[in-house]
């Protein structure tokens, strides 16, 4: 398969609301290795469709239990549909350079999505899982986690960033 470039903050698509997919076919089968592919070598654990510049309903979010195992979930126009409890933690981003923050995020979550041939899921997830689904899902509705943050550290990462750029022109 095929690795993907990561789109990165400030890109718009990063805003976009992802649509919605309907069509299960080959296309969307090599669309998911390629994002497994380019998420194991970002190395990353969760890739939303969006950051690669792809506006669809689709993150793939890693599940390996041991080093070097290649076992992911494909999560296809996932909602959460409840949510209980709160727990803070560092989160980062493939699509946020450089910053690490911590983020309130629900402990436990229902999720309903569908699978890569279009098949129904359901099903709880905890602590790491809930939160990894939690960004990803975020990404499908134009939200990155620097949005969850306070507006203060959301404009000292901005201004980073822009220095950062700078510095790479």
């Amino acid at each position: 398969m095929a690795i993907r470039t990561i789109i990165t903050y400030p890109h718009p698509v990063l805003r976009q609301k992802a649509e919605t997919i309907t069509v299960f076919d080959q296309e969307l089968k090599t669309l998911i290795e390629d994002m497994a592919d380019t998420m194991y070598k970002a190395p990353g654990v969760g890739l939303a469709a969006n950051q690669i510049g792809i506006a669809r309903q689709l993150v793939v979010i890693d599940r390996s239990t041991v080093e070097n195992e290649r076992k992911f979930l494909t999560l296809i126009n996932p909602e959460i549909t409840g949510g209980e409890g709160s727990i803070v933690d560092e989160e980062g981003c493939l699509s946020v350079i450089e910053c690490y923050a911590k983020v309130k995020r629900f402990r436990k979550i229902h999720v309903i999505a569908q699978d890569a041939d279009g098949n129904p899921l359901e099903f709880d997830a905890e602590d790491r899982f809930a939160r990894i689904i939690q960004h990803e899902v975020d990404h499908l509705l134009g939200t990155l986690f620097i949005d969850r943050l306070s507006s203060l550290k959301r404009a000292l990462y901005k201004k980073k960033l822009k220095k950062l750029l700078q510095g790479e022109e």
